[in-house]
């Protein structure tokens, strides 16, 4: 893989975190990254978005790149209507994400929402960037309750474009989970029909650099060159 796609089932549930450890694990290997942020709303130019916050936690010799950014907290079609901006094409994703590609051994474009959030009033949106790369989708999904559908949901929509889900994550797993998120990590993979490989602990964006550089790896599957194991977590859990 020298791209992959990362979206969520939602916003807000730990994209960044997500694409933050990728980044570090990938970096701990000696890979080179880059990392792509089409369209970044609900910030001002000059605030620190989610490229700044995935350099901050995966380290500086991750290569950021964004394309547009809009104040209105919204998708971006509609922060980019309301500011009276050109909004982002998936084709000048594309040609972005191949220049990274060019000098970099892995490039993680982290989209805003989940898969089908309108990029610009056509209607296109991130998978359709997928298509054009012909990438591989990172799912970060949440950990708790109405969970299973909402992944459901996204990766038949994926399955329904022909485009491979590498698989999901969920992006902030709690520290006493209740039944439900108990269970979501032997139904996720069932319902969703794509393999479960790695789970964020609650608050892991909060750890000091270097500790969560150091943890990465734990909470990512050999899929993505880590070491976290579905069935061993779950057994780790009190009540599982």
């Amino acid at each position: 893989m020298s791209t992959v796609i990362v979206t969520g089932t939602d916003t807000e549930i730990g994209k960044t975190v997500t694409t933050a450890a990728v980044a570090a694990v990938a970096l701990a290997h000696g890979r080179s990254v880059a990392v792509l942020k089409p369209a970044q709303t609900g910030m001002e130019a000059g605030e620190p978005g989610d490229v700044a916050e995935v350099r901050r936690l995966a380290g500086e010799a991750v290569t950021g790149a964004e394309l547009a950014r809009y104040p209105d907290p919204l998708a971006p079609a509609t922060a980019a209507r309301r500011a009276g901006r050109a909004p982002v094409r998936p084709r000048e994703v594309e040609r972005e994400a191949r220049k990274l590609a060019e000098s970099h051994d892995l490039v993680l474009i982290e989209g805003a929402g989940g898969l089908l959030v309108r990029l610009d009033d056509a209607g296109s949106t991130l998978a359709d960037v997928a298509q054009l790369l012909a990438a591989p989708v990172l799912v970060v999904a949440r950990a708790g309750l109405g969970t299973l559908n909402a992944a459901a949901l996204t990766t038949e929509a994926l399955r329904s474009r022909d485009l491979t889900c590498l698989g999901i994550v969920f992006g902030s797993f709690p520290r006493s989970p209740d039944l439900a998120t108990r269970c979501n990590l032997a139904d996720m993979p069932e319902v969703a029909d794509a393999p479960l490989i790695g789970a964020l602990p609650e608050g892991a964006g909060a750890l000091p650099p270097a500790d969560f550089r150091a943890a990465a790896a734990d909470w990512l599957a050999p899929a993505l060159s880590g070491t976290w194991n579905a069935t061993t977590f779950a057994a780790s859990l009190h009540g599982a």
